[in-house]
């Protein structure tokens, strides 16, 4: 008999696992980590006008909750990324009220908006009675 027809000399190749589950739990803790920090944006693009204490929002969950009401310079308001008139927001700012137990919203207002418009926008929340606002600046 050979030394190949006994099975003890002959090695056979073998896959080792523990490595690939290392990569994959790290790979997985990199994606959880990513996805966690990302915030979402639900208002339309402005040129934000900066604040020196400028401060976080708070809790990204709560924040995706929350309704994003923005200003452009052109004085157009948008719930969220829909285009409504300032007259439609008392009735959307009403419907959200009634939603949602604790409803919080943020204003995006453009840098040159004028201001007046981002007072009518804040004068209606305040009307509508959701006490939870926000306005959102960039820091200096």
């Amino acid at each position: 008999m050979h030394a190949s027809s006994r099975g003890g000399s002959r090695k056979r190749a073998r896959i080792e696992i523990i490595p690939l589950i290392d990569i994959i739990f790290f790979l997985l803790a990199t994606f959880i980590m990513v996805s966690l920090s990302m915030t979402k944006n639900q208002g339309v693009q402005v040129a934000l006008p900066t604040a020196g204490t400028a401060a976080s929002l708070g809790d990204p969950q709560q924040m995706e909750k929350a309704v994003t009401l923005s200003v452009t310079e052109k004085g157009e308001v948008f719930f969220n990324k829909e285009k409504i008139t300032l007259a439609q927001l008392p009735l959307r700012l009403q419907t959200l009220k009634s939603t949602v137990p604790d409803p919080r919203v943020i204003v995006n207002s453009d840098a040159g908006a004028d201001f007046k418009h981002v007072v009518g926008v804040l004068d209606e929340v305040r009307r509508i009675g959701i006490a939870k606002v926000g306005i959102n600046t960039d820091k200096k």
